[in-house]
């Protein structure tokens, strides 16, 4: 079944696969989150975002309308760039319009966070068409290989299988792969090169970094033909989002903690603000373990760590 933008009015936000809340489509292309009332009830419930953590401690319940777009913590799970333009196409979405995109992205997102369709029981592993024009014609079209996984970021990447040969394969609906397969530069020379590197390095001096490899896009099956026409070695890194027997391990980037938009990663928050975030929720060894890194960051010339560049598990 297509997901009919005319009658798609509410999502479903779950959280290690239960329902926790709700994004509904209002008038005026508004969009507005909720979290359900069992959630809200629970003492024992699994934290979605620091950025629902009020300053006592409590659970932050007070709904905001956001215009065109989804709230930050979801919108934040979106890619963003070449990546976001090429997946919205796949999935025949605009990709300004977060909330259809949202629905056909939503089955594997970073963390333990899934977003599907509630509407006339709409699957979000179908098509989701933003243009009323194009309903009446899939039918009489080739059915497009459509990619199914949200990896926030700019970067032409897909998330893979490893296989017991050592290859890498991109599943057929995009869904359920362990690593992320980052595609080489098309601008900068040995981008792939220089990030395993930087990795490896990281790792000789004690810092705990996910197993990363280099493969060449070649030996890289199910790629889409964009991807396969690369030339050049692609960088594997095993996604610590996800535990050995392909569950789900809940994360969000600090962005997402300080409730901004994705634009806004350089902007208005500081390292220290990060810190201070650090030192009250895990203690003097998150915060000590946070400034490790940032020096390294800094001693190997990485000018880029952004807002999103870091996460919590």
């Amino acid at each position: 079944m297509n997901i009919n933008p005319r009658t798609l009015t509410t999502l479903a936000v779950n959280l290690h696969g239960q329902r926790i809340g709700t994004i509904t489509r209002l008038a005026g292309d508004k969009q507005i989150f909720a979290f359900e009332q069992s959630y809200i009830d629970d003492p024992q419930r699994p934290t979605l975002s620091l950025s629902f953590k009020g300053r006592t401690g409590g659970l932050v319940t007070a709904l905001q309308q956001v215009h065109r777009r989804v709230p930050p913590f979801f919108s934040n799970l979106l890619p963003e760039g070449h990546l976001r333009s090429y997946l919205a196409e796949q999935a025949g979405v605009n990709p300004e319009r977060e909330f259809f995109l949202l629905a056909a992205l939503g089955a594997d997102l970073a963390g333990a966070v899934t977003v599907t369709p509630l509407d006339h029981g709409s699957d979000a592993h179908e098509g989701v068409h933003h243009d009323d024009e194009d309903e009446g014609n899939e039918s009489d079209q080739p059915r497009r290989r459509r990619l199914r996984f949200s990896l926030a970021g700019v970067q032409l990447k897909f998330s893979a299988i490893m296989e017991t040969r050592g290859g890498l394969t991109v599943p057929a609906e995009g869904v359920g792969g362990s690593w992320i397969v980052k595609l080489p530069s098309q601008t900068f020379d040995a981008v792939s090169e220089n990030e395993f590197v930087m990795l490896e390095l990281a790792r000789a001096i004690g810092i705990n970094v996910p197993r990363s490899q280099l493969v060449p896009v070649a030996e890289i099956s199910g790629l889409p033909t964009q991807g396969g026409a690369i030339k050049g070695n692609a960088l594997a890194v095993e996604r610590f989002d996800r535990s050995p027997g392909g569950g789900r391990i809940h994360m969000e980037d600090f962005a997402q903690v300080f409730g901004l938009y994705p634009e806004n990663k350089y902007k208005s928050v500081s390292y220290a603000n990060i810190a201070r975030v650090l030192w009250v929720e895990t203690g003097e060894q998150g915060a000590y373990e946070f400034i490790r890194r940032l020096t390294f960051s800094v001693l190997i010339g990485n000018a880029d760590m952004h807002l999103k560049n870091w996460s919590l598990l």
